[in-house]
C-alpha cells in the first residue's frame, strides 16, 4: 500500500495526499476558491511554485494576494521575466543577463542586437504592449532541473554569451533550475535560468498593474571594464489600484524633491567644485541654525555635555579603533607633511609625497575621538553615566554616482553623542533615549517605527557580548513601552554594525515613504580596543559600555527629509522667512517699514516687499518661496493700523489689528519645545 504524505496546514489540520502531489493539489482539495486564489506555497518555510511536488511530509501555507509581501515579490520577479521575453520577442538577437525584483518593481539587464542602438525610452511603449500580450496569453511557467553542461550548451548555441559565462561558473553539484514560459520545447516556449519560485502562469499577473519607467546604462557584472548593457526599469504591483497609488506617490515625490524646492526657496546649492558638499545660502542655514538650537536645548535638558573634536587624526588611531580596516576606502587621507609642489610649466601644481610619510585621516565618524576625551584623567563609577555630545562634521568618500542632493553627501554634520556607562546603567540609558527620540520626532509631526538590527556575519566581539547587547536593547524598548505593533517593532537579522547591534528609528513622511534616521548602539568593542576604563566601586579598572546615539542622523539629510515631508511649507518656527510685509501701493511704504520693525522686535523673522509690482505678482512669488505668512498693507491698513494676512495654503485672507497679528505670528513661531 502506498504511503500517503501528511501535509500540515496553518489551522492545525493535516491533509493526506498521494506521493507526487503538489501544493496546487492541496488547494484544489480544499476548494475551488482557494485553488484560484493561490499564487505560490510556503513549504517547510521555503517559498515554492504551486506545481512543485512535495518531497515528503511537510508543513504547508498557501500564499495568496492577502500575503502581500510574498505576493509582490513573486509578481515582480515574474514581471522581470516577462520583460526579458518581450524584448527578445520584439528584437531577435537581444542577449539577456539577469533581472531581479526591487522594492517597488523590477529591472532586467539586456544587450541590444549589434544591428541597432541601445534601447531607449522610445522603445518602452512597444515593450509594454508585448508584455501585456504575453500576460494575456496565460503561458504556463514550468520548472525543470538541468545539468550545468546542458545550460552551457543551450546558451552557447543561442549566442547568449553572458548566460553561458555565468553557467560555466555554477557549481557542478548544485541543483540548477530553468523556467519555461509556455510549454517546454514548444515553438512559443521561452527559457531562462532561475532559482524561482514563480507564479503558475503569466496570466496570474495583472496586465494593467505594471509600467516601464526608464532605461539606464549598466555593465555586465557591475564592472566598467565589461560590456555595456541597458537596464530597463519597471514598477510592478498586484493590481491597477496599487500601481496608480504608486505613480501618484512618485508624482508627489517629484513635486516635493528637496533639490527643486531648495532652488525655489533659495536654500542651498551643490556644484562640481565641491562634490558632495553643500553650499548653504542664508535662508537654508537659518533652518540649520534653528534645528541646531532646538537639538542643543534637548541635549542640555538630557544631561549631555557638548564637546568639539579634531577633523584629522593619525591613521594609526583609526587602525586601532578598527575603522581603518572596515572603512578605509570611504575615508579621505592626507600625508602628515608639507608636500613639495612640482610645476612643470603648465600652471598645474603637482604635490609629491614621500614614501615614508605618516598619514592622517579626516574623520568619517566621531566615536574614537569621544573615547579619547573620556580617557582624559581618571573616571570613577560615581561620574557615570557621562554623556558627550558633538555637532560633529564628518567626511566620507562616497562615489560620485551615489551622491544625491542633501540625502547622500560627502561632508555632513551629525547630532552625535556617546554615553559612557556601567553595565547596570545600559537599559535605563537606552530607555531614556527612546523617550527623548519619541519627543523629538513628535515635535516634527512624524510617525515612526523602531527596529532592532542584529549581529552581522562579519563582526568584532564575542557571541556572549552580542547576546547581552542585543537583549539590553530589547529590554530598554520593552521598558519604554514601545515593543509593540503601535511602534512598528521588528528585528532585522544581520543588519547591525560590525561592532554593535543597534536600534533604528524609521520615520514615515507625508506621502508614506520611510526614512531611517536615529540610532542607538550598545558597544563593548571600541572601549576595549581603545582601552577606555573607569574605577569601579571595588577600586579596580572596568570597561564602560559605550552607547552611540543620534536623532537627526545628519543635519543635511534631516533637512532634506523635512523639506520633502512638508513640501517646502515648513512649520513657522523653522521657516527661514516667517513673514513678508508686502505693499499694495507706495503710499503704504512707511507703514510697511513700521510693521516689519515691530515683527522683528517681537522675534519674528520678517522682510518687506516694497517693489512697484502688482500685489498678485508678489503673492505668487512669496508663495513659491513658501513664506508662511504674507502681511498685505495698503493706504487703508496704514490708516486703521491693521494688516491683511494671507497664510500659505489658505484661500481666504484675514484682516486684524497689528497687535493681534504679532501675537498670532509670535505663537506660531515658537519652537515646540518652548511652548507652554
Amino acid at each position: 500500500m502506498t504511503q500517503l504524505l501528511k501535509i500540515s496546514l496553518p489551522d492545525g489540520s493535516v491533509r493526506e495526499m498521494e506521493p507526487g502531489s503538489t501544493p496546487a493539489d492541496v488547494a484544489a482539495a480544499i476548494g475551488p476558491g482557494l485553488a484560484k486564489a493561490a499564487l505560490a506555497a510556503r513549504v517547510d518555510g521555503e517559498v515554492r511554485d504551486l506545481g512543485r511536488p512535495f518531497d515528503g511530509d511537510a508543513e504547508l501555507a498557501l500564499i495568496t494576494a492577502k500575503d502581500e509581501e510574498d505576493a509582490l515579490e513573486l509578481a515582480r520577479h515574474d514581471f522581470a521575466h516577462v520583460l526579458a521575453e518581450a524584448v527578445q520577442s520584439l528584437f531577435p538577437g537581444t542577449q539577456i543577463t539577469f533581472g531581479p525584483a526591487t522594492d517597488d518593481g523590477f529591472y532586467y539587464d539586456v544587450k541590444a542586437p549589434d544591428s541597432r542602438e541601445p534601447f531607449s525610452m522610445d522603445d518602452l511603449p512597444a515593450i509594454e504592449e508585448e508584455m501585456r500580450r504575453i500576460i494575456k496569453a496565460d503561458k504556463p511557467l514550468v520548472r525543470e532541473v538541468w545539468s550545468r553542461q546542458q545550460l552551457i550548451e543551450k546558451w552557447q548555441s543561442e549566442g547568449e554569451t553572458f548566460k553561458a559565462e555565468w553557467a560555466k561558473e555554477l557549481p557542478e553539484d548544485e541543483e540548477l533550475t530553468v523556467y519555461w514560459s509556455g510549454e517546454p520545447g514548444s515553438e512559443d516556449g521561452w527559457l531562462d535560468m532561475c532559482r524561482g519560485p514563480h507564479l503558475a502562469s503569466t496570466g496570474k499577473l495583472d496586465p494593467q498593474a505594471f509600467k516601464l519607467m526608464r532605461v539606464a546604462g549598466a555593465y555586465w557584472r557591475g564592472d566598467q571594464n565589461n560590456a555595456q548593457l541597458t537596464r530597463i526599469y519597471g514598477t510592478g504591483w498586484l493590481n491597477k489600484k496599487q500601481l496608480n497609488a504608486h505613480l501618484h506617490r512618485l508624482e508627489e515625490a517629484a513635486k516635493r524633491d528637496h533639490r527643486k524646492l531648495g532652488r525655489e526657496m533659495d536654500l542651498f546649492h551643490l556644484q562640481e567644485e565641491a562634490h558632495g558638499s553643500v553650499f548653504w545660502h542664508p535662508k537654508g542655514y537659518r533652518i540649520w541654525r534653528e534645528l541646531e538650537a532646538y537639538m542643543r536645548r534637548k541635549m542640555d535638558g538630557g544631561g549631555y555635555r557638548e564637546i568639539k573634536t579634531p577633523q584629522l587624526m593619525d591613521v594609526r588611531q583609526w587602525t586601532q579603533s578598527g575603522h581603518w580596516g572596515k572603512y578605509a576606502e570611504n575615508m579621505f587621507a592626507v600625508p602628515d607633511m608639507v608636500p613639495e609642489v612640482d610645476d612643470e610649466g603648465d600652471g598645474v601644481a603637482r604635490p609629491t609625497v614621500e614614501d615614508d610619510a605618516d598619514w592622517m585621516a579626516i574623520k568619517p565618524m566621531n566615536c574614537p575621538a569621544h573615547v579619547l576625551v573620556f580617557k582624559q584623567g581618571i573616571t570613577s563609577y560615581r561620574d557615570l553615566p557621562i554623556r558627550l555630545g558633538e555637532m560633529g562634521c564628518c567626511h566620507r568618500n562616497e562615489p560620485h554616482g551615489a551622491l544625491h542632493g542633501l540625502m547622500r553627501v560627502r561632508q555632513f554634520t551629525q547630532d552625535d553623542a556617546h554615553i559612557f556607562c556601567t553595565e547596570a546603567q545600559v537599559v535605563e540609558e537606552v530607555r531614556t533615549f527612546c523617550k527623548l527620540a519619541a519627543e523629538v520626532y513628535s515635535d516634527f509631526g512624524f510617525n515612526f517605527a523602531i527596529k532592532l538590527a542584529l549581529r552581522p556575519e562579519s563582526r568584532l566581539g564575542s557571541d556572549a557580548d552580542w547576546d547581552k547587547a542585543e537583549q539590553e536593547l530589547r529590554d530598554a524598548v520593552q521598558e519604554a513601552g514601545m515593543m509593540n505593533e503601535e511602534f512598528g517593532w521588528e528585528e532585522l537579522p544581520g543588519e547591525g554594525a560590525f561592532y554593535a547591534p543597534k536600534l533604528e528609528w524609521h520615520l514615515t513622511d507625508a506621502i508614506g515613504r520611510t526614512w531611517q534616521v536615529g540610532t542607538i548602539q550598545g558597544d563593548r568593542v571600541l572601549p576595549e580596543r581603545l582601552d577606555a576604563t573607569y574605577i569601579g566601586e571595588d577600586g579596580d579598572k572596568h570597561r564602560p559600555v559605550m552607547l552611540h546615539r543620534a536623532i537627526f542622523g545628519s543635519y543635511e539629510r534631516f533637512i532634506g527629509i523635512l523639506i520633502e515631508h512638508f513640501a517646502g511649507r515648513l512649520p513657522v518656527w523653522l521657516a527661514p522667512v516667517q513673514s513678508v510685509v508686502a505693499t499694495i501701493t507706495s503710499d503704504a511704504d512707511g507703514y510697511a517699514g513700521e510693521v516689519a520693525a515691530k515683527l522683528e522686535a517681537a522675534g519674528i523673522r520678517a522682510e518687506s516687499d516694497l517693489r512697484n509690482e502688482k500685489i498678485n505678482y508678489k503673492v505668487r512669488e512669496h508663495s513659491l518661496a513658501k513664506v508662511p505668512h504674507l502681511l498685505v498693507v495698503g493706504k487703508r491698513e496704514a490708516e486703521e493700523g491693521t494688516v491683511a494676512i494671507r497664510t500659505l495654503g489658505e484661500k481666504e485672507q484675514r484682516v486684524m489689528s497689528l497687535d493681534e497679528a504679532i501675537a498670532m505670528l509670535k505663537d506660531a513661531a515658537t519652537p515646540p519645545d518652548l511652548r507652554g
